[in-house]
């Protein structure tokens, strides 16, 4: 968010507040979008509802297009009814689909729970990072962005406990159980969350700012100037104006090897490392591994992009992430499968932050967040095929080559990054360009 949108003074109270509740939601949102991958080696050993491991890729494909639709819709609902309401209603519907998948009795009605499940999360995500950005304190903006993302890692962290408690001896409808407990939480989000200032004043509701503001002793932000429709399409044409289409697909290519890698591990994590030969609590071990690799990763990364720069530590991680991976495909003593899955989840969840660090910083400023934005979203159709591609392979009896496509998605990303970078040095950075900023993987 510009400076000119974002309070001039903020109150540490108030911020505290927002990023504490964001935080929660962030929790519960790792949370629902791990569970599938740390339930599936139970369900698929069990024949539960009868899955195979094709329909094990597809039903993971499901939750990431659901997360597709309901990041492209947030920006757009929450202009219309709040931020607020936006995270109130995406944590509701994320838990009562995890109900649904619950009470499900086959697959079609357990694919539909977690398509509505992906479209609670992909929406809660960047409306919580617009609502932490906007009251952030000042100068702070890009390390409570980190710290919220923490709340993702820890949610996967959460689910493989879940499952380790309480799928053997219970089963796996009582994880998803678990998923809806956050149901709770949503009164208390209504009541103690503030509105976005930012929202407020673009809405006119001066009145209702004013009061919140003099409530927490904040300064109102400006007034948003308004932007015509046909500017948004004009940044999206300015993306293809001449070399820059190159640039741009080249962007696109490496998010989308990203977070098919992102995606396509997470879901199929523990389910590939039984496959290698680990009992279902080694490789349950492994998810909470890799997801204090990724809080790890997500404070570091934005400090080595600041001293090394973004486009070369993305290059960089994507290339140890492929490493990582591949490693995991040999079977090696435990504790070294330990360290590898560890630092494997520390460089494969914040070099695809890093692509967006590197969008960031090389485009000029009216375009940056329509470049941002769209690199994202054709990232996420790789955050879709992944899960399906680990499904497939499965299915088809070359498990083994789980990990080895996982890893060729690393070594491409690393490819298309490092030649736009390549690309970009020939070029002059445009001016005005702002410093990098910490952002999600999703």
């Amino acid at each position: 968010m510009s400076s000119s949108t974002a309070p001039l003074a903020r109150g540490g109270r108030l911020a505290a507040l927002v990023v504490g509740l964001c935080w929660l939601a962030v929790l519960f949102d790792g949370l629902d979008m791990f569970i599938y991958g740390s339930v599936l080696p139970h369900m698929l050993a069990q024949k539960a509802l009868g899955i195979t491991p094709g329909q094990a890729g597809d039903l993971g494909s499901y939750a990431t297009f659901g997360m597709l639709i309901g990041a492209l819709t947030a920006g757009t609902v929450a202009d219309r009814v709040g931020r607020k309401k936006l995270m109130v209603g995406c944590v509701t519907l994320f838990s009562l689909a995890s109900g649904l998948c619950a009470l499900s009795g086959t697959v079609a009605v357990f694919g539909l729970g977690r398509t509505l499940a992906g479209v609670g999360l992909g929406g809660l995500l960047p409306t919580a990072i617009s609502m932490v950005t906007d009251y952030a304190r000042g100068g702070r903006g890009a390390l409570t962005i980190g710290a919220l993302m923490t709340a993702h890692h820890a949610g996967g962290i959460l689910s493989a406990y879940v499952a380790k408690w309480l799928v053997e001896p219970v089963g796996w409808r009582a994880a998803f159980w678990v998923c809806v407990v956050p149901l709770l939480f949503v009164p208390v989000l209504a009541k103690a969350m503030p509105e976005s200032l930012s929202f407020l004043v673009a809405k006119g509701r001066t009145d209702e700012a004013r009061h919140l503001a003099g409530r927490f002793r904040v300064e109102l932000p400006a007034a948003p100037a308004r932007k015509d429709p046909a500017d948004r399409w004009a940044a999206l044409v300015g993306l293809f104006r001449g070399g820059e289409w190159v640039q741009t697909l080249l962007y696109w290519l490496a998010s989308f090897g990203g977070l098919l890698l992102v995606y396509g591990v997470a879901t199929w994590l523990p389910t590939l490392m039984r496959g290698e030969g680990y009992n279902l609590g080694s490789a349950l071990t492994f998810v909470v591994l890799f997801n204090l690799g990724g809080i790890v990763g997500m404070l570091v990364a934005g400090r080595a992009s600041d001293r090394f720069g973004a486009p070369r530590i993305s290059a960089v991680w994507f290339a140890l992430t492929a490493a990582g991976v591949f490693l995991l495909s040999v079977h090696m003593p435990l504790a070294l499968t330990y360290t590898v899955v560890f630092l494997t989840g520390v460089f494969l969840n914040s070099a695809q932050t890093m692509i967006y660090a590197t969008v960031s910083i090389r485009s000029a400023p009216q375009s940056r967040a329509t470049a941002v934005g769209w690199t994202s979203g054709m990232g996420r159709f790789g955050a879709v095929f992944g899960p399906w591609l680990g499904g497939q392979l499965l299915a088809a009896g070359n498990g083994d080559w789980g990990f080895t496509a996982f890893a060729l998605a690393g070594v491409s990303s690393m490819v298309f990054i490092a030649i736009a970078a390549l690309r970009a040095s020939r070029q002059r950075t445009p001016a005005g360009g702002a410093p990098q900023e910490l952002l999600t993987t999703g």
